[in-house]
């Protein structure tokens, strides 16, 4: 592999090879469940490997490239010799096997670990396919020899125009003889797709294997300004080549992000003066787009892949990390101009509004960029069809995943959270939910379980919600492991079933017997409820025995600027996020009790809630101890209500979230913190973990 680590080149190979294999994870999965391959399916999966197999040889990624090559022989042979003796089961896992080696590579470029993996043994496994498939089709004369080899690649098909043949060379196809063909090309890129010289010279880099004497305008295209040429001007190429106008149109439309192209095929004399630099003759580059488009058999339509996404700009997402917190900055900023302590007492009608006004905009600002930041739960979620495809494999189960509100958003941060959480309650809704085929068969079931996942918005939260049709959870197994644990510190008789299922998510809970590769060593379930109450959020678990089991996840929208209402305790400021918030009151006499075990109870419309005294808690020194003459407010989290009791409240605004410094969290005691934020005076306040003051 090259040395490009933190290089454009690298990023920009990185991110267009990951959506291609997501491109090509939906499409193998999606022609699993029709058993075949549709002649679009081999074509898509044919031009994913192409591009992947040149833009890798390109990055001198060998291992990717020479896989990707053999995987685009498998598919080049599904294309021009069909199916005889073909398994569509078998290719979808040979074609699975060889994403995973492409993903762990290009995790290594990511990470800058330059240790080439080895693709040997998946490249005979496919090479020993293709060779037994070839035999089996006794029409492919000539194919036999073709693949018992690396590097000797099919043969070029048939010129029909209506169904151009894939332009596909064999390693000796650059020879002596003279090119009979002259081409000028003119390809333009989609706006915002960045670093157009690069892919000029990817496109470059690709063509040598099947055209000669290549020139190209601009001639240099490791300057800046060549990719402000090809923007204005687009890129344009000349060169000969034996390969025929429709394989050399197919050829060139296999180019990532192109917008549109035009391809005219030159007489030796006109080519002859393009090549040298000269100016192009009137017939070759004064043409209309229209005729340019006739020329490149597009006429009358637009070509497919025109202005789709021509209005899509894609952005580092660090940039979009920093504007945010510039955002927050200027949310801070204006609290602390507004709420200054010079202005205590002064009628100033006119600052005022224009305060009003400052607010509206900010506001506006911060919205757009939360919206900017939001990307839908679609590809996270898409993800999670392939691990119940493998795991039904190895587990000899029969299950769907049926997938609801996918195009729900929430802020890229979560989504980064929330992956491996999701993974792992997919893993356990198939391997202790979903019975075998003969169990849900003697139980009255269809054979085929069902996994859903579904996502939706209810305020300024998402609900994530994994269902399975399964056995669901057993009440008294759990008690009984829960007891044997020491997990247990109430009477069962007052659990309720939610508490009960709850226990799962307690670390080194597990009721499987068994050990299995996906289950059964007492870790997971509680990773999960640690990582989403990491980020505000909450897990629940509802379940009715024999008939399935629903986790759901609570998560915010976002994580950086939150609504909160401040309060204080002594000298100390504390800020409540406001969702959390039932209500505020202050107490009368004879409304607090202590219970048996001493702890302290109010009594809030014949309903009985523990106290929780943030002084006691924090030990902070306050004059006001007396409940009559501080301020109560309830809040509630996973279902749970505890009210606290502070000093006085200070007011509501919108506050943003700062991560407590790092010797904070090593050396001190932060239960019950989540974070903290800068207030309009300049005073810093703690932000409270409700859901770890409650546990």
């Amino acid at each position: 592999m090259s040395d490009l680590t933190n290089e454009p080149l690298l990023d920009m190979y990185i991110f267009e090879t990951e959506q291609l294999l997501e491109q090509l994870e939906q499409l193998m999965l999606n022609s699993e469940k029709t058993e075949g391959f549709t002649r679009e399916t081999i074509d898509e999966v044919f031009r994913i490997m192409h591009t992947i197999k040149g833009s890798s040889a390109m990055m001198m990624f060998n291992a990717v490239s020479n896989l990707a090559h053999r995987m685009e022989d498998l598919f080049y042979y599904l294309r021009n010799e069909g199916f005889q003796g073909a398994g569509s089961s078998y290719i979808t896992d040979l074609v699975f096997e060889g994403i995973d080696f492409i993903k762990q590579e290009i995790a290594k470029a990511r990470s800058g670990d330059y240790v080439e993996g080895d693709p040997s043994e998946l490249i005979r496994t496919i090479n020993e396919y293709l060779n037994d498939l070839t035999f089996a089709n006794s029409s492919a004369a000539d194919s036999t020899d073709t693949y018992e080899a690396p590097g000797i690649t099919a043969p070029a098909a048939s010129n029909d125009v209506g169904s151009p043949a894939p332009v596909y060379i064999s390693q000796s196809s650059n020879n002596n003889d003279t090119p009979r063909h002259s081409y000028k090309a003119v390809l333009r890129f989609e706006d915002g797709c960045e670093m157009e010289n690069i892919r000029a010279y990817a496109v470059v880099h690709q063509l040598k294997d099947i055209a000669s004497d290549i020139s190209h305008i601009p001639e240099n295209l490791t300057s800046d300004e060549s990719s402000e040429i090809i923007k204005k001007d687009g890129f344009t190429l000349f060169f000969k080549s034996e390969l025929d106008h429709p394989r050399i149109q197919e050829f060139l439309l296999q180019t990532i992000f192109l917008k549109d192209l035009s391809l005219t095929e030159l007489d030796t004399a006109e080519n002859n003066r393009d090549v040298n630099g000269k100016k192009s003759p009137q017939k070759g580059s004064g043409e209309s787009s229209n005729t340019a488009r006739k020329s490149a058999g597009l006429a009358g339509k637009e070509p497919q892949f025109s202005s789709s996404h021509q209005n899509i700009l894609s952005v580092d997402v660090s940039k979009l990390d920093k504007l945010m917190d510039l955002v927050g900055e200027m949310v801070i900023a204006e609290a602390m101009v507004v709420q200054n302590p010079d202005l205590a007492g002064l009628e100033l009608d006119n600052f005022q509004k224009a305060a009003q006004r400052l607010d509206k905009i900010t506001k506006e600002i911060q919205d757009m960029v939360m919206s900017i930041r939001m990307v839908s739960l679609a590809a996270t979620f898409q993800k999670m069809k392939r691990i119940v495809r493998d795991m039904c494999k190895k587990l000899e189960k029969e299950a769907e995943l049926v997938i609801i509100g996918e195009e729900t958003e929430v802020d890229k941060n979560i989504i980064e959270h929330i992956s491996d959480p999701l993974m792992h309650l997919v893993r356990n809704a198939l391997d202790h939910g979903i019975e075998s085929a003969q169990e849900r068969l003697a139980a009255g079931k269809d054979k085929c379980g069902t996994i859903t996942l579904e996502a939706r918005s209810e305020g300024s939260d998402v609900l994530i919600i994994v269902r399975d049709d399964g056995r669901g959870l057993d009440r008294n197994k759990i008690l009984k492991k829960a007891r044997e644990k020491g997990m247990i510190f109430k009477p069962e008789s007052e659990m309720t079933d939610r508490e009960v299922f709850n226990l799962i998510m307690q670390p080194g809970f597990s009721t499987k017997d068994d050990i299995t590769e996906y289950s059964g060593r007492g870790v997971g379930m509680d990773v999960v409820a640690k990582n989403i109450e990491a980020i505000g959020g909450s897990v629940v678990v509802d379940s009715v025995h024999g008939a399935g089991t629903s986790i759901t996840l609570k998560i915010p929208l976002t994580l950086a600027i939150i609504d909160g209402m401040n309060i204080k305790v002594g000298e100390s400021l504390f800020t409540m996020p406001t969702i959390s918030i039932k209500e505020s009151f202050r107490p009368e006499p004879g409304d607090t009790f202590t219970d048996p075990d001493g702890n302290e109870m109010i009594m809030v419309r014949g309903e009985c809630h523990r106290v929780l005294r943030l002084h006691q808690y924090f030990r902070i020194s306050t004059d006001i101890t007396e409940f009559t003459e501080g301020i109560m407010v309830m809040v509630e989290h996973d279902g749970r209500k505890v009210c606290i009791f502070a000093d006085e409240l200070l007011g509501q605004q919108q506050i943003v979230v700062k991560t407590l410094p790092k010797y904070i969290r090593d050396f001190k005691k932060t239960r019950g913190i989540a974070g903290c934020t800068l207030l309009g005076d300049g005073s810093i306040s703690l932000i409270l973990d409700i859901g770890g003051l409650i546990n």
